[in-house]
């Protein structure tokens, strides 16, 4: 058995079971301590490491358990952890690129309540929310509903209706958005500063909400994937700036980008000679050219040179390691 983590949410941050309309200790024991191992060959073993850590959240009796895709992207070994501290070894039965959700499955038994999947279109600007970590109360924040709206992220990813929380959550990884119904309607994805009135910066939490995940559970049990074309994927890292310019800032090991010679510091200006002036509008453009392996025309700028290049896309999927059933 691992020692409970030291650390607390601050008592006048947490929770008040009172205030609620459902039983808080029940819903958040469905919040379970998730800890994974990568092999060091893995592709995402450099970016995101080897031994990775957060939650998880039961969602069947049977021991399915979700949580956000990253931490156990190639994972070779998953154990999940009970507040009470049993640990039980699980595997993984998919990570959806897309939604940026995964599953795993307990090996074991886990004997804990079932948090039932709600409905994040409900979730509403100024609604009260938990953020449920694993241990309990005093790993769980009560936090206040900012935004739900478009999220386009640098790795190629973009969702719509991304839950957006404040205060912030430490340990935000995998951790239950528990709507005013004491159902699921989240799960944590990242930690982001946003800059409020008056030139303050607020840390935010980003969360992937459950609605996102109910069409495409039984294809992910079934299949461990989507039954859909994959998306052309680039494997590059892309910053919006404030001018409206798209830059490479990173490239994904041995992807097509870095295949293609584009290197850090280039500038995007068009996809297929469509002008593109954000993340999201970037996205689209690339998916709408067809699925993985389609050609991808962009227009760069590198110390004041434009130029085009092509650049053959890939599946994501193909460059990662699959699960290893147990």
């Amino acid at each position: 058995m691992q020692p409970p983590d030291e650390w607390e949410i601050p008592p006048e941050f947490q929770p008040d079971p009172r205030l609620l309309d459902y039983d808080l200790k029940n819903a958040l024991s469905a919040v379970v301590s998730l800890r994974a191992r990568v092999p060091e060959d893995a592709f995402t073993a450099e970016t995101l490491g080897v031994e990775r850590a957060g939650q998880g959240v039961v969602i069947r009796d049977d021991g399915l358990v979700v949580t956000i895709g990253y931490l156990i992207a190639e994972a070779e070994e998953v154990w999940l952890t009970t507040n009470r501290g049993r640990a039980v070894e699980a595997h993984v039965i998919a990570y959806d690129y897309e939604s940026g959700f995964g599953l795993v499955q307990a090996l074991e038994p886990l004997g804990l309540p079932v948090l039932a999947l709600g409905d994040s279109r409900r979730l509403k600007p100024g609604e009260q929310v938990v953020v449920g970590g694993s241990g309990g109360q005093i790993h769980s924040l009560a936090a206040q509903v900012v935004a739900c709206q478009e999220f386009a992220g640098y790795w190629e990813y973009l969702i719509d209706g991304a839950i957006f929380t404040a205060p912030a959550h430490p340990n935000w990884g995998g951790t239950a958005v528990i709507g005013p119904r004491g159902d699921l309607v989240g799960i944590g994805s990242l930690q982001l500063q946003h800059q409020a009135s008056g030139g303050t910066v607020v840390p935010l939490n980003m969360s992937v909400p459950i609605d996102l995940l109910k069409p495409i559970l039984d294809d992910l049990l079934t299949a461990g994937r989507v039954k859909r074309d994959p998306r052309p994927w680039l494997g590059f890292y892309v910053a919006e700036a404030e001018d409206d310019q798209l830059t490479i800032i990173g490239l994904a090991g041995d992807a097509p980008a870095q295949r293609a010679g584009l290197r850090a510091g280039d500038q995007i200006h068009a996809v297929a000679e469509q002008s593109v002036t954000s993340l999201a509008e970037f996205y689209r453009a690339v998916w709408a050219l067809g699925p993985a392996g389609v050609d991808v025309p962009l227009t760069l700028e590198r110390e004041g040179d434009r130029f085009d290049v092509t650049i053959r896309s890939a599946d994501r999927g193909r460059f990662m390691k699959t699960p290893r059933l147990q």
